[in-house]
């Protein structure tokens, strides 16, 4: 009878031998390489990973598919990809919400941001946007504040989701300026902020890609930004912090991971392409016209950014007693 040790050695082995190989055996490979968005197209998570994909397949040598699988806000995708052959043909677009935020949402969560996957590359940070509607009386964040706190329980916000980062980040903002706004879940971005612009809700706190263009056809106001410094592509939205809320950081991020046990091979060439497209001038301009900052870096820098950002969200979720869908 084989021993579970030998056959441990055995996988062990084949692995190290695949990732010896397997530069060559990309340029030769015709089996298309999937990275998994766990959300539905068109939100940020989708937008950032078509623009690495488009990229990251000819650098490969071979095609990368986008699979959307969304659900549980990113658990159903993340799950199948930390249950997937750790040999880098199955790759997660990783998120805030899915790699920091869902700890502290589902009990049960079907995997650990930590345990279950490998680093490959921090690809970006995402501000979000606070909108409104072009039509609103609103005109500043003061104003939606003083709004808020005069008329409690009347004035409402949208995101993508009970859970989603849109909804963590408006909690916490919520939570640094202490007024109250009533959240009203959405089944996906693009239906939360379809209907902030047909005027059924009345903010939205969202990844600047899914709405920059909003703001620039002049049918969403921006009132703020979430980041430490200002958009250079939005230079007259001022920061959270320079409208009296010093130190207010809730970016989004999004990176790449894979199945935890990839050879240190793969995961390095990987970061490495990935890398280079973040440099890539094109991905640069296509980035930065999204309201995104690349964010190219090491393997290890990705993974210690999960680590430290698990425990500051999951106070924000006590905080605002939120609940998953």
């Amino acid at each position: 009878m084989v021993s579970n040790d030998f056959l441990h050695m055995r996988r062990t082995v084949m692995l190290a031998l695949a990732a010896a190989a397997w530069p060559a055996a990309r340029a030769q490979s015709t089996r298309p390489l999937r990275l998994v968005v766990p959300f539905p197209p068109g939100g940020s998570t989708d937008i950032l990973a078509r623009a690495i994909g488009a990229k990251l397949g000819p650098a490969l040598g071979q095609t990368v598919v986008i699979d959307n699988k969304p659900g549980a806000g990113g658990s159903l995708g993340a799950s199948e990809v930390a249950r997937a052959e750790p040999d880098g043909q199955t790759l997660l677009m990783g998120h805030i919400g899915t790699l920091a935020v869902n700890p502290a949402l589902y009990p049960k969560l079907p995997y650990d941001p930590v345990k279950s996957f490998a680093p490959v590359a921090w690809v970006a940070r995402v501000p979000n946007l606070l909108v409104v509607s072009a039509r609103s009386s609103i005109k500043t964040l003061a104003d939606l504040v003083a709004q808020a706190r005069a008329t409690p329980g009347h004035l409402t916000y949208s995101s993508g989701g009970n859970g989603s980062a849109a909804h963590i980040a408006f909690e916490y903002l919520k939570l640094q300026a202490k007024f109250p706004m009533l959240h009203i879940p959405y089944r996906g971005t693009g239906p939360s902020v379809t209907d902030l612009m047909g005027g059924q809700v009345d903010a939205t706190f969202t990844g600047s890609p899914v709405v920059l263009p909003h703001v620039r056809s002049g049918q969403l106001r921006a009132l703020a930004v979430s980041s430490v410094k200002r958009l250079p592509s939005l230079p007259d939205v001022p920061t959270v912090a320079e409208c009296g809320f010093p130190g207010f950081d809730a970016d989004q991020w999004y990176g790449v991971v894979a199945p935890a046990g990839t050879p240190a091979a793969v995961v390095t060439r990987l970061n490495a392409e990935i890398n280079k497209a973040l440099q890539n001038p094109q991905v640069a301009q296509q980035l930065d016209g999204e309201g995104a900052v690349p964010v190219p870096g090491s393997p290890q820098a990705f993974g210690e950014l999960i680590a430290r950002e698990i425990p500051r969200w999951a106070k924000v979720v006590r905080a605002g007693n939120m609940r998953a869908d």
